[in-house]
């Protein structure tokens, strides 16, 4: 299973050449996850299947034909939510650290950045990986925490509250999404995750366009992602692409489960939610200092 999300790596269930693994049937005594071929994405964290055929069930060696697979380590709910725990936790923990520790500074401000390259490193060396490596995700998860840390402290000290606020949206958002998943309000097919995806890619070329102009004096304010109503607007559609991923990381790990994932894989469904998560925090910080303006 793949996992991640905002930056972007290779993830995805197939079964019978699927997308995704989505509106396929599994077929008897067989186990949907195989490694693919796979293309290196820039911008897409969903668009390749690793999984379209089955590496996990013997082949019989007088017949030739495909034994049910060993059912000793699977991946269950409980190690995903452990996994979970032991990402965000340090995700949080170092976000704490960084926040009581460090002052808000022009220097401060410059180990976010590079905590927050650094993060992007491990994440894109582990989305290469062949397996998941414990120490990139966890690594991954204190980088990202440091530059949580200082971001949010800078916030507070404009936008007094502001994290508290994005963390108690980001919890309703995340929520309400897999509500909306386990009621199956949203369905996650091939359709609903290649629309989305377009419109994720399109998002982050955008925003990325829109930098370089600002960066080059082109855009006054930040440009689509000012702190006025055009950015309030971006801001929301950023978080619904949020909430489109993490409904794609309840697809990975509903599957994972269901056809017998090896229990490895747990550590990437942590990765791609807490990858989700922080999407969404970020966004959600955006939009709490947009509503509560120069207040």
């Amino acid at each position: 299973m793949r996992s991640s999300n905002p930056v972007f790596s290779r993830r995805g269930f197939s079964r019978d050449n699927g997308y995704a693994g989505f509106n396929t049937a599994p077929q008897a005594g067989g186990n949907p996850y195989a490694q693919a071929p796979t293309n290196p994405h820039a911008a897409n964290p969903y668009a390749t299947n690793p999984y379209a055929t089955n590496p996990y069930a013997q082949q019989d060696t007088q017949y030739g034909a495909p034994q049910a697979p060993a059912r000793g380590a699977v991946m269950t709910m409980d190690d995903v939510v452990s996994r979970t725990a032991i990402t965000l936790g340090t995700v949080a923990i170092a976000a704490v650290l960084a926040w009581t520790l460090l002052p808000v500074s022009s220097g401060s401000y410059g180990l976010a950045v590079g905590s927050a390259l650094v993060a992007f490193v491990l994440a894109m060396i582990q989305s290469f990986k062949a397996k998941p490596v414990p120490a990139l995700i966890i690594g991954y998860a204190a980088f990202e925490g440091v530059f949580l840390g200082v971001i949010s402290e800078m916030y507070n000290e404009r936008w007094s509250g502001a994290p508290f606020q994005a963390v108690l949206g980001t919890l309703a958002v995340s929520g309400a999404t897999l509500f909306a998943y386990k009621q199956r309000w949203v369905r996650v097919t091939a359709r609903y995750a290649r629309i989305g995806m377009t419109i994720a890619i399109a998002f982050v070329l955008v925003t990325m366009v829109n930098l370089l102009v600002v960066a080059f004096g082109g855009a006054d304010g930040g440009g689509l992602r000012s702190f006025g109503p055009l950015g309030f607007a971006v801001g929301v559609l950023a978080i619904l692409i949020g909430c489109f991923f993490l409904t794609l990381d309840f697809k990975q790990i509903e599957d994972g489960i269901t056809y017998g994932a090896p229990r490895e894989e747990s550590w990437l469904a942590a990765f791609g939610l807490t990858m989700s998560l922080v999407w969404i925090y970020l966004e959600m910080l955006r939009l709490v200092a947009i509503l509560q303006g120069d207040d």
